[in-house]
């Protein structure tokens, strides 16, 4: 008998992911956990040819959660096979971000629970649920090669790689782990594991600062058990950390505000402040703030403009501030954020406008260094002129038009910044020597 195709489906918030119980009216591992599950068959209609596997996968969810309209499909990986018994199954995995927690649950499922994978780990659930989620987990190549979220958002993505490894070590199901990222099962594998994140995006502070943190907190045992409760407790600590950032911006913000490319922490902050009115910069390239017009279309007045036009617009638009995000705070103030934050923010002093900074205090940068991430040249020319190109994925933007920059600490002024800035050297202790 052939393998029937079936859908897994993990959904993932704030660094925790949805389990479900299955109820006993179920007709296969009753009792057990899993993620939400499901025919790639239309049940509903049993001479119907299958329905692609995403399709199913969103149908699921929609059946199990209620929770569809608030999915982004983030990682699919590849089907792999399952025997339980007389059944044979075909596993189509995938990971979807979920922006609530507000689960509707169907007959199916006896109880919820919202946990960090490696619980996964520690419970009974359907077979080989840890391979399911093991393909579609986040990687180093996942915070190395990301050019569409902000760095919050890999920072997370980092810190949960970190955890998952030391966690498979730690319960020894290394073999439902098919492409481990650690050379080793030992603290210095681990500590190998920490360097490739740290160094994935050398712009991006707050990726380094967390790392070093964890690692800096897991030392003193020195072992994947330490390191698996340091990275789970940062996970918490820093979605707490984006979140209060967000809410602290928010209170400052005047009732119309212009933005530019896509940050978590400035969507939050939106979300929190309810503005009359937002302008969006497309922000080329990658054109990120497209995605984040359309997120914010549903709720307020948006206008999205062209890099070029936004600093007549930021005038014509009468704007009362400009806010952005940051990949990296220099410790004299200075910013380090998608191309293009630059010519928003000098635009906005011409203007008489406010300018806003939201950030963790962990983008705070221990040192002067930056990296712009040059990208491709053909993406503004390819032609056979010779002309240089440069194409850089950041700029850097002078301190002094800055009017506040708004963390979780509350506002930080020059001397505050640096005071965070050496309190982040002190982190990297972990790896020296």
């Amino acid at each position: 008998m052939p393998s029937r195709p079936v859908v897994t489906c993990f959904l993932r918030t704030d660094g925790e992911i949805l389990l479900l119980c299955r109820s006993d009216g179920v007709g296969s591992s009753p009792g057990r956990w899993g993620g939400v599950a499901g025919h790639v068959a239309d049940d509903g209609d049993p001479t119907a040819p299958d329905r692609d596997p995403e399709t199913a996968a969103r149908a699921e969810i929609a059946e199990a959660t209620g929770l569809e309209h608030a999915v982004t499909l983030a990682s699919r990986g590849e089907p792999f096979s399952v025997a339980d018994g007389t059944d044979d199954w075909l596993v189509h995995p995938f990971l979807f971000d979920c922006d609530s927690r507000a689960v509707r649950t169907n007959a199916e499922t006896a109880e919820t629970a919202w946990v960090q994978p490696p619980e996964i780990l520690r419970r009974e659930t359907v077979p080989r649920l840890w391979t399911a989620y093991d393909r579609v987990r986040p990687r180093v190549a996942t915070v190395r090669e990301d050019r569409t979220h902000g760095s919050s958002w890999l920072s997370v993505r980092a810190l949960e790689v970190l955890r998952d490894e030391a966690a498979a070590v730690v319960e020894g199901h290394r073999d439902d782990c098919e492409t481990v990222e650690r050379p080793s099962d030992d603290w210095d594998g681990l500590a190998a594991l920490a360097r490739s994140l740290r160094d994935a995006r050398p712009s991006m502070a707050v990726l380094a600062n967390r790392i070093n943190r964890t690692m800096l907190a897991a030392s003193d045992g020195r072992s994947p058990a330490t390191v698996e409760t340091a990275a789970g407790r940062a996970v918490e600590q820093v979605c707490a950390a984006d979140r209060e950032a967000a809410r602290a911006a928010a209170e400052a913000l005047p009732a119309r505000i212009a933005t530019l490319s896509r940050s978590g922490t400035v969507q939050e902050t939106l979300h929190e402040a309810a503005p009359e009115a937002v302008l969006v910069a497309e922000s080329r390239p990658g054109r990120e703030g497209i995605g984040v017009a359309e997120a914010l279309a549903a709720s307020t007045d948006v206008t999205l403009t062209t890099d070029a036009a936004l600093a007549f617009e930021l005038d014509d638009w009468d704007a009362g501030a400009v806010l952005v995000g940051a990949d990296r705070i220099l410790p004299d103030g200075r910013l380090v954020n998608k191309v293009g934050t630059r010519g928003a923010v000098l635009s906005a002093a011409a203007a008489d406008c406010e300018v806003f900074v939201v950030a963790a205090s962990d983008k705070i940068a221990p040192e002067d260094g930056y990296d712009l991430e040059p990208r491709s040249r053909a993406e503004v020319y390819d032609g056979a002129a010779d002309v240089a190109v440069t194409n850089p994925t950041f700029d850097v933007t002078p301190a002094d038009p800055v009017t506040a920059v708004l963390t979780e600490q509350g506002r930080l002024d020059p001397a505050e910044i640096q005071a965070v800035a050496a309190a982040h050297r002190e982190w990297q202790a972990w790896d020296d020597g």
